[in-house]
Protein backbone atom coordinates (compact mmCIF):
# COMPACT_ATOMS: atom_id res chain seq x y z
CA UNK A 1 0.00 0.00 0.00
CA UNK A 2 2.89 2.37 0.54
CA UNK A 3 4.40 1.95 -1.98
CA UNK A 4 1.50 2.72 -4.55
CA UNK A 5 0.88 5.69 -2.40
CA UNK A 6 4.32 6.94 -3.12
CA UNK A 7 3.66 6.10 -6.87
CA UNK A 8 0.84 8.00 -7.19
CA UNK A 9 2.62 10.91 -5.33
CA UNK A 10 5.79 10.98 -7.63
CA UNK A 11 2.99 10.68 -10.66
CA UNK A 12 1.18 13.88 -9.30
CA UNK A 13 4.24 15.71 -8.81
CA UNK A 14 5.06 15.01 -12.33
CA UNK A 15 1.99 15.38 -13.96
CA UNK A 16 2.61 19.25 -14.64
CA UNK A 17 5.69 18.22 -16.80
CA UNK A 18 3.13 15.34 -18.42
CA UNK A 19 1.27 17.99 -19.66
CA UNK A 20 4.34 20.38 -20.88
CA UNK A 21 5.01 17.63 -23.11
CA UNK A 22 1.62 17.33 -25.03
CA UNK A 23 1.85 21.17 -25.72
CA UNK A 24 5.14 20.60 -26.80
CA UNK A 25 4.24 17.68 -29.20
CA UNK A 26 1.57 20.28 -30.45
CA UNK A 27 3.90 23.08 -31.41
CA UNK A 28 6.60 21.09 -33.47
CA UNK A 29 3.24 19.00 -35.19
CA UNK A 30 1.54 22.55 -36.56
CA UNK A 31 5.31 23.66 -37.63
CA UNK A 32 6.22 21.22 -39.58
CA UNK A 33 5.08 19.02 -42.71
CA UNK A 34 1.56 16.89 -42.82
CA UNK A 35 3.93 13.63 -42.57
CA UNK A 36 5.16 14.15 -38.98
CA UNK A 37 1.83 14.84 -38.11
CA UNK A 38 0.21 11.08 -39.47
CA UNK A 39 3.62 9.72 -38.11
CA UNK A 40 2.72 11.13 -34.59
CA UNK A 41 -0.54 10.15 -34.69
CA UNK A 42 0.29 6.27 -36.24
CA UNK A 43 2.80 6.66 -32.80
CA UNK A 44 0.15 7.10 -31.14
CA UNK A 45 -2.22 4.55 -31.71
CA UNK A 46 0.69 1.93 -31.35
CA UNK A 47 1.52 2.79 -27.90
CA UNK A 48 -2.49 3.01 -27.60
CA UNK A 49 -3.18 -0.47 -28.14
CA UNK A 50 0.21 -2.33 -26.42
CA UNK A 51 -1.68 -2.11 -22.78
CA UNK A 52 -5.13 -3.46 -24.17
CA UNK A 53 -2.86 -6.46 -25.59
CA UNK A 54 -1.68 -7.12 -22.41
CA UNK A 55 -4.90 -7.02 -20.86
CA UNK A 56 -6.52 -9.59 -22.85
CA UNK A 57 -3.63 -12.00 -22.78
CA UNK A 58 -3.30 -11.90 -18.80
CA UNK A 59 -7.05 -12.44 -18.74
CA UNK A 60 -6.92 -15.09 -21.40
CA UNK A 61 -4.29 -16.79 -19.03
CA UNK A 62 -5.80 -16.24 -15.85
CA UNK A 63 -9.41 -17.35 -17.74
CA UNK A 64 -7.69 -20.59 -18.73
CA UNK A 65 -6.21 -21.35 -15.29
CA UNK A 66 -9.04 -21.09 -13.60
CA UNK A 67 -11.22 -23.40 -16.02
CA UNK A 68 -8.02 -26.13 -15.28
CA UNK A 69 -8.71 -25.53 -11.59
CA UNK A 70 -12.31 -25.83 -11.63
CA UNK A 71 -12.02 -28.68 -14.00
CA UNK A 72 -9.27 -30.18 -11.12
CA UNK A 73 -11.93 -30.19 -8.62
CA UNK A 74 -14.63 -31.42 -10.29
CA UNK A 75 -12.60 -34.67 -10.31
Amino acid sequence: MKKALILTAIFLLNIVQLQAQCSMCRAVVQNNADNLGQGLNNGILYLMGFPYIIIIVVGTILFRKRQKDQQLELN
